[in-house]
């Protein structure tokens, strides 16, 4: 069974219920036989956005961490194993928060659910 992570901006779009989001990563979103999770990346990365105005959110990050438990999602921790796959990434671009999440996808040999072009061009498997 394939496990797969979700790339903070379909994480956004699906809690909500945005139309940006592919019918595909809406199946596999909400197919409760497949295992989902999200980085505390994303978290982090969502949390910033916030804070600079970015990304205004009503109640902060804690409505997106209460979402990812209501939905049964996985919270992945970024752990040594992450840290040294990131660290033998080619610099294909310059977003932390990207190659933090191909890292943990290679590390946790998941598929990526991204439309993220960035994260495309790694050797890791995804799905739009």
């Amino acid at each position: 069974m394939k496990n797969y992570i979700i790339d903070t901006h379909a994480l956004l779009w699906f809690l909500r219920g945005d139309t940006k989001l592919s019918e595909t990563a809406h199946q596999i979103i909400l197919d409760g036989t497949l295992q989902k999770s999200v980085s505390i990346v994303s978290l982090w990365e969502i949390s910033i956005k916030n804070r600079i105005g970015k990304l205004p959110l009503k109640n902060g990050v804690s409505d997106i961490f209460d979402a990812i438990e209501t939905m049964g999602f996985g919270l992945l921790r970024f752990n040594r194993k992450c840290i040294e796959t990131y660290d033998t990434l080619p610099l294909l671009h310059r977003d932390p928060f990207d190659g933090m999440i191909v890292a943990t996808a290679m590390a946790e040999q998941m598929t990526v659910i991204t439309t993220d072009e960035s994260i495309q061009k790694y050797n890791v498997d995804w799905v739009w």
